[in-house]
């Protein structure tokens, strides 16, 4: 199978731990035997966080097999992130290594985060001051009341939100009120790319992989998850509207402070992990454009690179 046009960039998608990292190494890997430098993107949106890295399964530099990431640990715990500015400064990236000569393999799982990297889209400007009453609405009503609030404005939008997280309840109430369009309407186009594009999907039986998310969490916590959260409150990740709520994090928080035993907060985390899965999938699955492999295939890597290069189009096999 070959895409039409030659692509400029590979995507490797799909839901949390089904291999993403691991596959793009080896595909870079592979890539340099045919002459080609591939360097990696991430767009992973918690693996921006410098010294948020046992949470977020982010690869060592020592595992890195001297393959370059960009895209990591650029952001301050207590920085704000928003996809718009990761937009701008992925797209950067990936100019300059387009400019070079060099692949840009882009990989991750958060959804609007790879949506407006890939696909033509601009983002809805801001309205400063009714961000801050949005905000303080929260803060007072609490995301709950909050949701309900979108719900009235915008069923679909509330649909795909979860009750609980406030951030993206008041950004797309504020695209709404700004607009005066649902927010699903600003949403990136899944299916036009702004640059050709290759993307790849991993995934694999459900039952598999939600055993697999269960064991990776304990796994975080086993290697020392709580002592790396530990040593992030003396850098503002209490602070952090975004940190302090990834899936993990959020959760060994409550721990510390005695919210949660250490086996609930595992337990909490197992669920929303493998929940954030089905949510991925339920994204993903709507690009037509991805091609799915399953990770669990003993010759993954070399199936893989059989569609990458027919689609760049390079003589040779895979051995």
């Amino acid at each position: 199978m070959t895409t039409s046009i030659k692509p400029e960039l590979l995507c490797i998608v799909g839901p949390t731990g089904s291999g993403k990292s691991g596959l793009a190494i080896n595909v870079a890997l592979e890539l340099a035997k045919s002459g080609i430098k591939a360097e990696i993107v991430n767009a992973d949106s918690m693996q921006f966080y410098r010294g948020m890295d046992i949470g977020t399964a982010k690869v060592p530099v020592a595992e890195r097999s001297g393959i370059q990431h960009h895209m990591l640990d650029w952001l301050d715990i207590a920085e704000e992130n928003t996809a718009a500015r990761y937009q701008v400064e992925a797209r950067k990236v990936i100019s300059d290594l387009i400019e070079q000569g060099i692949l840009p393999i882009v990989v991750g799982g958060s959804m609007l985060y790879i949506a407006a990297l890939i696909n033509t889209f601009e983002f809805p400007g801001r309205d400063e001051a009714l961000r801050a009453q949005l905000e303080q609405d929260l803060i007072d009503l609490g995301p709950v009341a909050m949701h309900k609030r979108l719900e009235l404005l915008d069923e679909t939008a509330a649909s795909r939100i979860e009750p609980q997280n406030g951030r993206r309840i008041v950004r797309a109430l504020e695209i709404v009120m700004i607009t005066g369009e649902p927010f699903a309407a600003s949403l990136p186009d899944q299916f036009e790319s702004f640059l050709p594009v290759l993307e790849i999907g991993l995934n694999s039986a459900r039952e598999h992989l939600v055993e697999r998310l269960a064991q990776r969490v304990r796994d975080m916590w086993s290697s020392g998850l709580v002592d790396e959260v530990k040593g992030l409150v003396g850098k503002g990740i209490r602070d952090s509207k975004t940190a302090s709520q990834a899936i993990g994090y959020s959760q060994a928080l409550a721990s510390i402070d005695g919210r949660l035993t250490e086996e609930e907060a595992i337990t909490e985390t197992i669920l929303l992990t493998q929940r954030y899965a089905r949510r991925q999938m339920s994204w993903f699955r709507r690009d037509p454009r991805i091609h799915w492999f399953d990770y669990q295939a003993e010759d993954l890597v070399k199936e893989v690179m059989e569609l990458v290069i027919s689609s760049l189009q390079l003589p040779g096999k895979v051995g």
